[in-house]
């Protein structure tokens, strides 16, 4: 066999081996390549088992799967038994005169009278590990130098060996990320369950029995709440805790998304649909296929994807932007806004079938400020979350820093909040968090020392007195047009300007 032949065949066997993730596949596909190129009559695998030490046909030229499965060697027995003990090659020119074959498979029964078979086997080493053989029958051809053809088995046999380890570390690890991902789908749904959600206001459960009664189905729900107040949280305590939790989860924030390409990451595109769609992408909705998807501020979507999204939830089925194949999907829509969709109806930039469509089984989150008795709650959960993050010490809020969360009206929701405290977490450096931990925002007139030094009638009047004086400026010390300009009579104007020892002379 030529040199270049002999690359040729090498490289071949490479491609075929990586080619297959399927062990079987891959070997099958090197028993033609070396059938083609050796003029073998026969070739086969053999594996190892380590705890049995009995050597298995993994793969072989013509012979049935019922043989395979039936013959079975010891380790060390016969001649494949001794190559796979002892790591050694062997090159037997005929096989008619080696006592030590066994011809278990009774395949080597010469088909002629004077027909002669070669024999070579090679280890296949893991290492320093012998975990099978590669044998070759071939046509006995004197000329034909079973040194050199040994030495390109033992080759093949170690490209085999380092397929076998390839494949071992894909299988090791696939398990592993599926280990992983079975562990972070339970870590996520305790993560989520609906006690986990701090509050224990009346507001607070009463969003906590609807979470239970609406998770097992699979209605559309539609949770209403200012920004900050945690709707994210319930919609994946709803997934979560539904019969869909083992399946995906998609959230898409429809405000975060241009106009012009929601439709696309909503229901995919086709290659070649728009300037840019250099390939086919699949949409969200095709993503979450089973499962549930999060539609945050989906008060911001426009007319025109609010039509798609209508027929989705109607006829769960959609079309790719640029496709004319009608995809169908099985998904479970949560939605969220903190806009008034009513008042958007009313003004048409909402559909109004759309609304009641989602709005199956509304869930309204209360402000912060409405649910002032878990506002202490949050504080010390966020206190603990963010101490043991910095490894902090804190232990408690001072009173005069609880004074102060207490008495905030909080218009960021409990969003604020976490920011709050993780800032004063950040400042504090003894085992209790200060009021001058707290941000400036939470100070009151009374802790900044800002509380106004006048009455109210003082300051209404010296707002009179400036704006009097202000007018007469512009007018030039003219009455009438400056009575006009604010608003009132000559009369009550004069009035005024005497009060405030104002002259209008002086301004002419």
């Amino acid at each position: 066999m030529k040199r270049i032949e002999e690359v040729t065949l090498l490289y071949d066997i490479s491609k075929a081996l990586q080619a297959h993730l399927d062990l079987k596949k891959s070997l099958y596909t090197v028993l033609d390549l070396l059938s083609n190129s050796l003029n073998m009559v026969r070739g086969t695998v053999f594996i190892l088992n380590p705890v049995t030490d009995e050597i298995n046909i993994e793969v072989a030229h013509s012979l049935s799967k019922w043989t395979m499965a039936q013959v079975k060697y010891k380790l060390g027995e016969g001649i494949t038994g001794r190559v796979i003990q002892t790591g050694e090659a062997v090159a037997i020119p005929k096989i008619s005169e080696e006592p030590l074959f066994l011809n278990r498979t009774a395949s080597r029964a010469p088909k002629t009278p004077v027909e002669e078979l070669s024999f070579i086997c090679v280890p296949i080493k893991k290492g320093k590990q012998v975990i099978g053989a590669l044998s070759v029958d071939k046509t006995y051809d004197e000329k034909y130098p079973l040194n050199k053809g040994k030495q390109l088995m033992s080759v093949v046999a170690s490209m085999i060996a380092q397929h076998v380890i390839n494949l071992e570390t894909i299988r090791l690890e696939e398990e592993r990320l599926k280990a992983e991902n079975k562990r972070l789908k339970s870590e996520l749904k305790t993560k989520y369950r609906i006690i986990n959600i701090v509050g224990n206001s009346n507001k607070m459960r009463e969003v906590f029995q609807m979470i239970s009664q609406v998770c097992k189905s699979n209605a559309t729900v539609l949770i209403r709440g200012e920004s900050g107040t945690g709707k994210e949280l319930v919609a994946n305590s709803i997934h979560y805790n539904s019969n869909r939790s083992k399946n995906p989860f998609v959230k898409v924030n429809c405000a975060a998304i241009p106009i012009n390409l929601i439709e696309s990451e909503l229901f995919g595109h086709e290659k070649g649909s728009f300037t840019g769609a250099i390939k086919q992408k699949l949409g969200k909705f095709e993503m979450a296929h089973k499962g549930s998807i999060f539609l945050d501020e989906i008060g911001s979507i426009g007319l025109d994807v609010q039509t798609n999204l209508l027929r989705v939830l109607q006829e769960k089925e959609f079309e790719r932007v640029g496709g004319h194949r009608t995809i169908k999907t099985d998904v479970r829509i949560i939605a969220a806004t903190n806009k008034n969709l009513e008042q958007a109806v009313e003004d048409e930039t909402f559909r109004g079938d759309l609304y009641y469509r989602l709005n199956v089984f509304p869930i309204y989150l209360p402000p912060l400020r409405e649910r002032k008795t878990d506002i202490l709650l949050l504080a010390d959960y966020f206190l603990e979350k963010y101490a043991v993050e910095n490894r902090k010490e804190i232990k408690r809020f001072s009173t005069p820093a609880i004074d102060m969360l207490m008495a905030y009206h909080w218009p960021g929701n409990v969003r604020e909040l976490e920011n709050c405290i993780e800032r004063a977490v950040l400042l504090c450096e003894t085992g209790v968090v200060h009021s001058y931990h707290l941000p400036p925002t939470l100070q009151t007139g009374v802790e900044s020392n800002t509380l106004p030094n006048r009455s109210l009638d003082d300051a209404v009047a010296n707002l009179e007195k400036e704006m009097i004086i202000d007018t007469l400026k512009n007018t030039r010390g003219n009455i009438t047009m400056a009575a006009q300009i604010l608003n009132t009579t000559v009369r009550i104007f004069g009035y005024k300007a005497r009060k405030y020892g104002v002259n209008y002379r002086e301004y002419r």
